[in-house]
């Protein structure tokens, strides 16, 4: 994301929005175990909705939400997407290169109260060495395949790679078709998510793509001009595991609303579907890069997640939201 956009839009809003400041090298020392993940210390405290700032349709309900309280040089910064493991299990990766995990913690009546077991470890280039530098390691999309793959996508040197299953990373990484677009700099591949035997790619500027190892089909064709950071793109998205459809998470910044998100469907087409959650001013709001779902009994669960670009004005939270089939 562009810093200078955003910084510039802050002097007169008092609101951070997205960053992407160069970064030559992490601010953590990793102290992998066996396993090549190191354990991470950090507490979460609840956040509500802040209403009436947040909209949400008729048939989705609020399921709690947490904001991380991590120090200044902890790894838990710039989180750009979100996924579930299936297993009470989260999986996010971070703009700067690192991959993160942990644990959902619900109470009695499944609703969001905090996260534990946090761990992480360095992402690594297609020569197996360890990702350093910022313009290497801009990862923004992330996906579980059928088979337990785990699929990232960079931009600034954009990129889709496959660095095999979660419970055996492979250091080299195996390129993946992407969509045969010559994306900017910064608007790259900002949402992934799987799609049948394939994966769905989302351009943070516009454009979606349904890709196998065959091709990309294009579902959305990118528009002549960028979307503008006023209006909504597209920056998560993960299958809908009630149908063939996926769920988005779309965010906006411009003057005078600030940061804005939402949530809507998205059909197997492309089109999508009503506002199903709407965060805005004076409720609670962030820079929302990361989405996940999953079914919990007759509805289905979705948490966000925002990126908070280590920037001092901004939050990482994740929000639950159960939404009626």
């Amino acid at each position: 994301m562009n810093r200078r956009v955003y910084v510039a839009a802050l002097a007169a809003l008092t609101l951070a929005a997205c960053a992407s400041a160069v970064v030559t090298s992490q601010p953590w020392t990793p102290t992998p175990e066996a396993d090549g993940w190191s354990p991470v210390s950090v507490s979460t405290r609840a956040v509500g909705l802040g209403l009436p700032g947040a909209r949400l349709a008729k048939g989705v309900r609020f399921a709690g939400g947490v904001t991380l309280l991590a120090d200044r040089n902890s790894p838990l910064h710039s989180l750009s997407d979100l996924k579930l493991t299936g297993d009470g299990g989260f999986i996010a990766v971070s703009d700067v290169g690192d991959l993160a995990r942990g644990r959902l913690r619900l109470d009695t009546d499944g609703r969001l109260i905090g996260l534990d077991g946090f761990q992480v470890r360095r992402l690594t280039l297609g020569d197996g060495a360890p990702i350093r530098r910022k313009p290497e390691g801009d990862a923004e999309g992330l996906a579980l395949t059928a088979n337990g793959d785990l699929l990232v996508s960079f931009e600034r040197e954009h990129r889709l790679w496959n660095y095999g299953p979660l419970t055996a990373l492979r250091a080299r990484p195996e390129t993946m078709r992407r969509p045969d677009v010559p994306f900017a700099e910064n608007d790259g591949m900002e949402a992934l998510a799987v799609s049948g035997d394939g994966w769905l790619v989302a351009g943070e500027a516009g454009g979606v793509w349904d890709c196998s190892a065959a091709g990309c089909a294009v579902l959305t064709a990118p528009p002549e001009a960028p979307i503008p950071f006023h209006d909504y793109r597209i920056t998560g998205v993960d299958r809908d595991p009630a149908g063939d459809g996926w769920f988005v998470v779309q965010r906006s910044f411009g003057f005078p609303g600030g940061l804005r998100a939402r949530v809507r469907r998205m059909a197997a087409d492309g089109s999508l579907g009503p506002v199903l959650v709407e965060l805005k001013l004076p409720g609670t709001t962030d820079n929302f890069e990361g989405i996940a779902a999953e079914r919990r009994g007759d509805r289905t669960r979705i948490y966000i997640l925002s990126d908070d670009n280590d920037f001092a004005l901004q939050r990482t939270m994740m929000l639950a939201f159960d939404v009626a089939a």
